[in-house]
């Protein structure tokens, strides 16, 4: 009964702290130093007459406090990017393999953060500590910035005394996740612009530029050919029902994106289209099996139980194909299977992938293996990017001009049509 009471006390007091924290207020301030040095910084406090009389106790004389401004939209900044928490994952890693301790690493890194969002968690997760909660715990807090697999291989670190060792895999696993995925936007990011541009194009043709031509044809009097004629018909329907085409395009883009989110049935149908792809389906079906491979072998390295881990490692596949695959891998490995004996079954996973696992689990070092096996297809989605890159080029290049000059054609046919009666 006393240990309950004490308990209560104490998580009154960390939230009362925290209550207290949360009301003061950000200054920003300017003072001279000893020397008569201009100095600058910002200090929560509440109010500014406490924020002078610690720089006047700090040996400094202030000459301007004032409270400091809030962002234009919002207080609460951009939104936190996955490459900023794999970034404050290596941060946090080197710093305590350096000895620094844990509140110190935070305050550092908050101190040095341009996003302000991540700022305010970053110091809240810091006050959860200090209040008692372990860095797991605090971190929860923020599902959404740091998912399950990063709580969960925290938390392993922390049970097994090692949690300076687990931060350095996990900003490794963050690294290489996040070049992946900007790889790969990279290479969609040129062809879907270009594609844009196409549509501009096109559009600025039809609305514009065809209208003109059209009546010009119409007072000469002459018959249109029909690529002509199905370009004209074309700029008088786009003219007439613009609000059309532009609402289906929209609406179908839209269909997609909510349709992935909602039903998983119609997001494992495009997961699906998307492996038989070619080239395209090598590169999704290789970065699949890479994070797969990766992921398990951190959790695993961290000491966390296989059957428990495979949830986050379902997560982090990025295919919803492979996360059902891998699911499946777990109800079949929680009733005694092995894990290569479950990868075989899914018929994902390539005959090497499987027998690299069963090499590694048969020596005890399944680790290894299996970041061998998401270095090998790292790479391997790193080259198949390359070459689609190299592809794309030519065949935007083609279609483009292929597109744009038979409009052009279409248009000065009619001229080449009349020139010739003369």
């Amino acid at each position: 009964m006393a240990t309950a009471t004490a308990t209560a006390k104490n998580a009154h007091a960390v939230g009362a702290q925290r209550a207290q924290v949360s009301q003061l207020t950000p200054y920003d301030w300017v003072a001279l130093d000893k020397r008569g040095k201009r100095m600058k910084g910002t200090m929560p406090a509440k109010n500014a007459s406490l924020v002078k009389a610690e720089l006047r106790r700090q040996g400094m004389n202030p000459q301007t406090v004032r409270e400091k401004s809030k962002p234009l939209f919002g207080s609460t900044g951009s939104t936190v990017k996955p490459g900023d928490v794999a970034i404050f994952s290596r941060q946090i890693a080197t710093m305590m393999a350096s000895g620094v301790p844990m509140i110190q690493a935070f305050d550092i890194i908050a101190d040095g953060q341009k996003n302000p969002r991540f700022k305010n968690i970053l110091n809240d997760v810091k006050q959860g500590i200090e209040g008692g909660q372990s860095l797991h715990e605090s971190l929860g807090r923020y599902p959404v910035q740091f998912d399950e697999l990063y709580r969960n291989l925290v938390r392993a670190g922390e049970s097994a005394g090692v949690l300076d060792t687990v931060l350095d895999t996990v900003a490794t696993y963050k690294e290489r996740t996040e070049a992946i995925k900007k790889k790969i936007k990279k290479a969609l990011f040129y062809p879907m612009m270009v594609l844009a541009v196409v549509f501009i194009v096109i559009l600025i043709m039809l609305l514009y530029v065809v209208p003109v031509f059209a009546q010009t044809f119409q007072s000469a009097g002459a018959s249109l050919p029909a690529p002509t004629q199905f370009l004209v018909d074309a700029s008088h329907f786009m003219q007439s029902c613009w609000y059309i085409v532009i609402g289906v395009i929209g609406g179908g883009i839209a269909a997609v994106v909510i349709g992935k989110k909602r039903s998983p049935k119609f997001a494992h149908f495009m997961d699906r289209v998307a492996l038989k792809m070619p080239v395209m389906g090598d590169i999704v079906r290789n970065s699949a099996v890479a994070r797969f491979s990766r992921t398990l072998g951190v959790t695993f390295r961290a000491g966390v139980p296989l059957v428990e881990a495979m949830d986050a490692v379902a997560g982090a596949t990025g295919s919803v194909v492979y996360g059902d695959a891998v699911k499946q891998m777990r109800d079949d490995i929680a009733v005694g299977h092995q894990l290569q004996l479950a990868m075989r079954q899914t018929g994902l996973f390539p005959n090497m992938v499987v027998q690299m696992t069963s090499i590694g689990e048969e020596s005890g070092a399944l680790d290894n293996m299996l970041f061998k096996v998401a270095e090998f297809y790292e790479e391997e989605v790193s080259n198949a990017v390359d070459t689609l890159s190299t592809l794309l080029e030519p065949i935007i290049m083609v279609v483009l001009g292929t597109i744009v000059g038979g409009m052009v054609i279409a248009l000065y046919l009619p001229i080449f049509k009349l020139a010739g009666t003369f």
